[in-house]
């Protein structure tokens, strides 16, 4: 049988691992000793109760998170971790929450709406009633035509959306292709950014949306209702930001965003001039007491008295969005950290260097908390002044892409870390962790590790609902993670945490960075 260039390369590569994974030391009483503990004493579901229906959504700067945060504290110095503390990593602007939000279609006909409010919009002046006004634009003249009309009204931002019918699988596994095809080299590629044409198109779309957001506030709109149509419907919200965290920033409208299905019912029924009425109330705070944001930090101390001053590092981003309870994105990544560092010390286990465990907030304003954290003790993008601590740093491990199980790890083009990787993995492929690949991955916090030069590194996670239902979801919720994945991901992140802390060389680095800019230019 004639095998394919790809299935070649790939069997070539296999044949060369031996050799490469017998120079890396494997303890395999260790393994033994956390798989016992993670798959016989698993403390991680409890865990994912807590974070998600205990304490629910945490918004960063609402005091949902603040109090998860100290329940994290209280955990993980419960297990025996030292030093677990609230840390700050700087000024992340004011807190938000909402406590009430009621969307109704009252006439002709009684509708009760799945609707979640935007993070940073207010709330209306109490009970708002009345006959909605359906905007139809695509250019700004469009939106200008409403001059005078707005005042008082609910706001529908366009007609009815599209929705269409999935024929896909809503969840998936990754499979021996997928992962194949993750494992080779992706084809090489120019470059280049966005055509004229889409730049031009993005400019129009900047345009409207100024237009619209100008002509709602002149006018004194009352509340907006708009809908989700990336990934929304069979009741799916997602919702993020609809308004701005800095004190004494303009103030935005209340806007609500409404499940696809409903909110196309209404704008069909304005756009065949039937008469509507719709109420809609929504409580909500912002909170300028405390502009600070923190991460929750922890230690396992290391026990070589020539290593211990180096430290591996695992984490995951605690903050979530607020429509659901921040299950999948990313709750339960929070709780396998934890749970991780629960079975090293559980387990007996005596790391040679630190082991810190860091739960981020602010990830999804833009990976702020580790990034903060990064430029505080290693070091900063834009001069790229190192610290004796980022000296002493190992490694970093992450976890943000939903709840599924592990199936390899990102080396981000670090080739020299393939076969240490290769090696760890050997006594795990039972669990079904088989793949590393060079390909780099990005948008969460161990690109702000990568971004100076440090090994930060992200599992390959089994899909599951994540990208079609989950993230960013009024879906994201406990029901939606599966206890044996998170299980899995527990041990895989503890073997490999606990073999970077105790292997005799820290993991080989790529090249150092260069600056962003020139030292001592600190201007945006």
């Amino acid at each position: 049988m004639k095998r394919s260039v790809a299935t070649r390369l790939t069997v070539f590569m296999f044949m060369l691992a031996p050799a490469a994974l017998a120079h890396e030391p494997v303890d395999l009483d260790a393994i033994g000793r956390i798989r016992a503990e993670g798959f016989g004493n698993s403390k991680v579901m409890d865990m994912v109760w807590h974070i998600t229906d205990r304490l629910g959504p945490r918004l960063t700067g609402s005091p949902e998170l603040k109090r998860a945060q100290d329940w994290a504290v209280d955990r993980l110095d419960e297990y025996g971790l030292k030093n677990a503390r609230l840390e700050p990593w700087g000024e992340f602007g004011r807190g938000w929450s909402f406590e009430k939000v009621t969307v109704e279609m009252t006439h002709p006909t009684y509708m009760p709406m799945v609707a979640i409010p935007e993070a940073w919009t207010p709330g209306t002046d109490g009970v708002i009633e009345g006959e909605p006004v359906l905007l139809d634009f695509n250019t700004v003249e469009d939106i200008e035509k409403y001059e005078g009309d707005l005042k008082g009204k609910i706001v529908l931002l366009g007609g009815p959306v599209n929705v269409s019918t999935p024929f896909d699988p809503i969840a998936d596994r990754h499979d021996h292709e997928s992962l194949h095809d993750l494992f080779m080299a992706p084809e090489p590629s120019g470059g280049g950014g966005p055509s004229s044409a889409q730049f031009a198109d993005f400019q129009r779309r900047r345009a409207v949306q100024q237009a619209i957001t100008r002509r709602l506030r002149e006018d004194g709109a009352a509340a907006i209702l708009k809908t989700s149509t990336a990934r929304g419907s069979y009741g799916v919200v997602l919702v993020g930001s609809g308004g701005s965290r800095e004190v004494g920033a303009d103030k935005a409208l209340p806007s609500i965003v409404v499940a696809p299905e409903h909110y196309n019912r209404i704008a069909r029924m304005l756009q065949k001039k039937e008469k509507v009425s719709v109420r809609v109330e929504v409580q909500a705070t912002f909170h300028d007491d405390d502009l600070t944001g923190r991460n929750v930090i922890a230690e396992i101390p290391g026990t070589d008295p020539e290593l211990r001053d180096e430290v591996v590092m695992l984490g995951a981003h605690y903050d979530s969005w607020h429509p659901g309870t921040g299950a999948t994105d990313n709750g339960a990544s929070s709780a396998v950290v934890m749970e991780a560092a629960r079975i090293i010390l559980a387990s007996g286990l005596k790391p040679r260097r630190t082991i810190r465990v860091a739960l981020w907030s602010g990830e999804e304003q833009g990976l702020l908390g580790s990034r903060g954290y990064v430029s505080k003790h290693f070091a900063d993008p834009a001069d790229m002044k190192t610290t004796e601590e980022w000296d002493n740093f190992a490694a970093y491990f992450n976890m943000d892409n939903g709840a599924g199980r592990f199936r390899g790890i990102y080396a981000q083009s670090n080739h020299a870390v393939a076969p240490i990787f290769e090696a760890w993995m050997e006594p795990l492929k039972d669990l079904g962790i088989t793949t590393v690949t060079h390909r780099n991955t990005g948008s969460t916090d161990h690109a702000a590790f990568d971004a100076v030069g440090l090994p930060g590194f992200q599992f390959i996670q089994d899909r599951i609902d994540y990208f079609s239902r989950t993230h960013h979801s009024n879906m994201d919720v406990y029901e939606r993670v599966i206890p044996a994945d998170v299980m899995q991901a527990a041990v895989v992140m503890a073997t490999f945490v606990y073999h970077a802390a105790n292997r005799d060389e820290k993991l080989p680095r790529k090249p150092a960075p260069e600056a962003r800019r020139p030292a001592g230019n600190r201007g945006n």
